[in-house]
């Protein structure tokens, strides 16, 4: 059976895409911060498909603690990864800092999709090679990364900013989310691994998130249903794209720039190394 871990999976694009996943056949894991929301969507799932496998485990992306718990207990399970959707994200329209201080739409929308990634990498490389099928990883990104300017996007800055703007501080996480699909998918080529990764924009989509700033999208909303992001994940040799309404696209200069990518991920990956050494699990 193909098993897919969604986040963002207890409303709006994460719940559609997981019901849609569950709807073909998908194992289908949800991690959560709130259980009780993920399990109404476990049960909806399942009152529409009673055969459909559905599991919830506990996760706060913003804290790389929980992250690594999160990590632990997939893998306990014992479950082959074939899909990882990375689809969570908040925005906030003040200045917030996770447990690990770290500024809160950064730590969420990307720092907890990379820890993820890098901890749930082998596993889908290994589940990819023992089935023969190809294992595929989407970060939900949006649009509005090309609003960023090189000079607003230096690490430290975005980590715990002397200003803040809710729109630029989502705008540089989504930005962070393509370079990052990018560079995994250049190591992963590489290795010649049989697995993609790719970010999308599924379109405009009245969620939790436009609604708490709909200044930047104005006209008419159209509805993302899940089977556009099942559809991308599904995709035979795609990687290191970017896609809107599921149609190849051009992003931005900046987040087409391989050495901007590159430098992102050793910055992260020193960061999480410094940051995991002294965390009590």
């Amino acid at each position: 059976m193909v098993s897919s871990s969604v986040f963002g999976g207890t409303s709006g694009i994460g719940a559609e895409t997981a019901r849609v996943l569950a709807k073909r056949g998908v194992r289908v894991v949800i991690p959560a911060r709130d259980l009780i929301r993920a399990a109404e969507v476990k049960e909806g799932i399942e009152r529409e498909n009673p055969k459909a496998e559905v599991i919830v485990l506990e996760i706060d992306l913003s804290s790389f603690a929980s992250v690594k718990r999160f990590c632990s207990d997939f893998l306990a399970l014992g479950l082959p990864l074939n899909i990882l959707i990375n689809n969570a994200g908040i925005f906030s329209q003040t200045l917030e800092y996770s447990e690990d201080k770290i500024e809160m739409t950064f730590a969420t929308n990307y720092l907890g999709h990379y820890l993820l990634t890098e901890m749930l990498l082998e596993k889908m490389v290994e589940t990819a090679a023992q089935t023969g099928v190809q294992g595929r990883i989407i970060n939900v990104s949006s649009v509005i990364h090309s609003w960023v300017k090189k000079e607003h996007f230096r690490f430290n800055d975005l980590l715990t900013p002397k200003s803040y703007n809710g729109t630029r501080a989502y705008s540089q996480s989504k930005l962070a989310s393509i370079l990052h699909a990018k560079e995994i998918a250049r190591q992963l080529k590489t290795r010649n691994a049989r697995v993609t990764i790719n970010a999308v924009h599924p379109g405009i989509v009245k969620t939790g998130i436009i609604r708490a700033h709909k200044s930047f999208i104005t006209g008419k909303f159209c509805i993302f249903h899940g089977f556009k992001a099942v559809k991308i994940s599904i995709s035979e040799g795609v990687s290191g794209k970017y896609f809107v309404d599921c149609n190849e696209s051009s992003c931005s200069p900046l987040a087409n720039d391989e050495s901007e990518a590159h430098k992102l991920w050793k910055q992260t990956r020193a960061l999480l190394r410094r940051r995991l050494c002294h965390l009590k699990l």
